[in-house]
């Protein structure tokens, strides 16, 4: 496969054509990548209005992911989540809700404030960590039944923090057959598409997804995909590109791009043998550290989540276990211990993994630290507290204000109150455990 927006920049390298347009580093070499960073030249193209190599790369894309469209974006998915909700709003009839799981990435409440948009929230039916929020098809079901007004669309995460993997096929035909769209935030599985048995968004019936590419693929920071499905009963694709370019910068990066646009090649070179060859490392991992006494969650196939509270020992401790040995975890808290891997681990760092955990003997269980907190009372809609007046106080004073803007660590991004929530004591106990020690409330009048 061809690699246009590659191929471009490496040309105008050759050239040595005097720069006279903006970055302003000029090609210098300073960090060593400046000489392919360009912007919009002659014969560049424009990501928003891609009509030449950007949009040739974009139709290879759309191809390897089986989808009706699929577009990039250089913001990451939080770029992509604000114009996917954005485009099934614009679609969808005006005044609905949007019916969302617990579990969002504080991406989507920025989005839900911009668009003035009201949410309904979906707990987990039994209590799950901050992190997580499944939903059974049969729950989606009953709630949508017992609205008066149905969601233009549903919005889930999947796969979450933790592993946990929704049941995509059967939610999409829950949300069909109550004319609904299904947004699924897929940052980070990007990869299910190229297992032996897809396990994409796109393959299973979702309507939109975005993907961070960054995460699991071999892609530079930043770079993502907004897929809109094949059987889509919405015509989302018109209208994709003035989405992103809504929620994104007029300036995307073109190493990003160019990241983007190799990944293309690599994925139709054997990826699939490669990703199948280390998924199958990773249960052999996760074998030889249940047989050393370690408890670990159910995981998608390229993540290991260790369970610390069942072992009588915090998620935070079981990672300098790794960093005494040079190892650095995706993300710690008080109950687990998240590790990620990509074709690009190689099988030294599995060994080194491996002999980085000691042989664990189990301490108490622990009761969950992280559990995600009661219901909230919203006084406010979100758009209301994230642009009122506000201040910043201690959260051990927060008790009984009102959320403002979100405030929790990234890694989870999840946040523990909702903008225009009261916060409660449950909240408070959550955020000393993330380490957040400071809170935004709105100012009383």
């Amino acid at each position: 496969m061809d690699t246009p927006i590659y191929n471009f920049v490496n040309e105008y390298l050759k050239k040595g054509t005097v720069r006279l347009h903006m970055p302003g580093h000029k090609g210098s070499p300073l960090l060593g990548c400046e000489p392919l960073d360009i912007t919009e030249i002659k014969g560049a193209d424009d990501l928003y209005h891609a009509q030449g190599i950007i949009r040739q790369s974009e139709d290879h894309a759309t191809k390897l992911f089986g989808t009706k469209k699929t577009f990039y974006a250089t913001g990451g998915s939080s770029q992509c989540i604000g114009a996917m909700v954005y485009l099934a709003m614009l679609h969808g009839k005006k005044g609905k809700p949007i019916l969302a799981a617990r579990n969002a990435h504080k991406a989507f409440l920025h989005t839900c404030a911009l668009l003035d948009l009201q949410v309904q929230w979906v707990y987990p039916e039994k209590e799950v960590s901050l992190c997580s929020c499944p939903i059974l098809p049969h729950q989606l079901e009953r709630i949508l039944k017992s609205m008066e007004v149905l969601p233009f669309a549903l919005y889930i995460t999947s796969p979450d923090y933790l592993g946990g993997m929704a049941d995509i096929k059967e939610l999409s035909q829950v949300c069909r057959n109550f004319d609904i769209s299904l947004l699924v935030d897929n940052a980070h599985g990007a990869y299910l598409r190229f297992l032996p048995e897809s396990l994409h968004p796109m393959d299973l019936g979702a309507d939109m997804c975005c993907d961070s590419a960054h995460k699991t693929l071999p892609v530079l920071t930043g770079g993502a995909y907004l897929h809109i499905g094949k059987d889509s009963f919405l015509p989302f694709e018109q209208d994709g590109k003035n989405a992103l370019a809504l929620f994104g910068s007029t300036s995307p990066s073109y190493l990003t791009l160019q990241s983007l646009d190799l990944c293309n090649s690599i994925l139709t070179q054997g990826y699939g043998k490669r990703i199948s060859a280390v998924c199958e490392k990773v249960k052999q991992l996760a074998v030889k550290l249940t047989e050393k006494g370690y408890y670990l969650q159910n995981f998608e196939p390229l993540k290991l989540v260790l369970e610390g509270a069942k072992m009588g020992i915090t998620g935070y401790e079981l990672a300098e276990f790794l960093r005494e040995s040079g190892i650095e975890p995706e993300f710690a808290d008080a109950d687990h211990l998240v590790l990620m891997f990509s074709t690009e681990t190689k099988e030294a760092e599995f060994e080194r993994i491996d002999f980085a955990f000691p042989p664990m003997i189990a301490m108490a269980t622990q009761e969950r630290g992280t559990a995600l907190p009661f219901r909230g009372e919203q006084v406010m809609s979100i758009r209301e507290a994230m642009f009122a007046r506000r201040c910043t106080i201690g959260v051990d004073h927060a008790l009984g204000r009102i959320c403002a803007t979100p405030a929790v660590s990234c890694p989870p991004a999840i946040p523990i109150a909702i903008s225009g929530e009261r916060i409660t004591q449950e909240m408070i106990q959550l955020f000393f455990l993330y380490g957040v020690e400071e809170i935004d409330v709105v100012e009383e009048k």
